[in-house]
């Protein structure tokens, strides 16, 4: 038996509010987040305009907290570089917008920030095939399994995703590789013990934490049942 891989929680502060979004990174740290989760979206790739590398580089200066970048745009590899100069931890790209997946995850990879290399990611919507990313598997360090149509937060749990999870579980044992698996969208207290009974050992959630009356409590509380 594999030993239990770290669980991670990695609150998205696309639900945070704006106006307070130093004190908003202050709360899920001090509620013992592992990761701040940035969606980048481009008003193409998916219907929704939001971060820019500036925002990361503003929370890049006030945290420690690893960024975990998920770049839902078209191109990804024009602007990977901003990202990573901005002071991205992890990069993740969607596999339907990477000209070449292969080579993207390499250059992410070859990249590092304060001594230590970037970590490289690949998403996919929720209709595209999990063997679209076959190829490039072995070149990332995580793959971010959408639970809801990329584009807005609030967004209603797909169930299916849990199967998608078993299913990328079982071939990374198969192939013999060691990638994290990420789950972002609808996620709460109500069915997080069964994402991470999917396989799933990084989960991303916003209106669950920014939407309660205390963030650090609600980042807290949910960190405590993922362990």
């Amino acid at each position: 038996m594999p030993s239990p891989r770290p669980r991670y929680l990695a609150p998205s502060i696309l639900n945070s509010d704006f106006t307070r979004l130093g004190e908003s990174v202050a709360a899920i740290g001090a509620g013992g987040a592992d990761w701040v989760h940035v969606d980048v979206m481009d008003g193409h790739f998916v219907p929704n305009l939001t971060i820019g590398p500036v925002v990361v580089e503003s929370v890049r200066a006030i945290t420690s907290m690893p960024l975990d970048c998920h770049l839902m745009v078209n191109e990804p590899e024009k602007i990977v570089p901003w990202f990573a100069d901005a002071g991205a931890d992890s990069i993740t790209f969607h596999i339907e917008a990477a000209r070449d997946a292969v080579a993207l995850a390499r250059s992410i990879r070859g990249r590092e920030r304060a001594g230590r290399r970037l970590r490289a990611g690949v998403s996919l919507r929720p209709a595209t095939l999990l063997e679209s990313l076959d190829a490039v598997l072995p070149e990332i360090d995580m793959v971010l399994i959408m639970s809801v149509n990329p584009g807005f937060g609030g967004q209603k749990f797909m169930p299916e995703a849990l199967e998608r999870a078993r299913a990328l579980a079982a071939r990374r044992e198969a192939l013999g590789l060691d990638f994290d698996i990420e789950m972002d969208g609808g996620i709460g207290a109500s069915n997080l013990a069964e994402v991470l009974g999917a396989g799933v050992n990084a989960v991303v959630i916003g209106s669950a934490i920014f939407r309660a009356p205390n963030v650090a409590d609600a980042t807290r509380n949910l960190k405590t049942m993922m362990e």
